[in-house]
């Protein structure tokens, strides 16, 4: 992996998370937390996506859409765990 891979993942990352913070009500996230949850939400979109069997595309525009999905669905998750409690 090199550092450019890096570069480019933090940035999908952010964008996604970013997004999915705008998207799902009662997530307020910083920069740090967006970003993680961008690239966390970029292996659960790829997996959603490829248990639908569906394809979002290819380059930085598929990437970010994988990562938006599942990052929205990592933080409904995370806003209806906490106010569980």
């Amino acid at each position: 992996m090199t550092i450019d891979q890096v570069v480019i993942w933090i940035i999908v990352g952010g964008v996604a998370g970013f997004l999915a913070d705008a998207v799902v009500s009662g997530a307020r996230l910083g920069v740090l937390e967006a970003i993680v949850v961008g690239i966390l939400g970029a292996f659960v979109g790829g997996w959603v996506f490829a248990q639908l069997g569906a394809f979002p595309g290819g380059g930085i525009v598929g990437s970010i859409v994988t990562a938006f999905v599942g990052a929205v669905i990592l933080l409904v998750i995370l806003v209806a765990v906490g106010r569980r409690r």
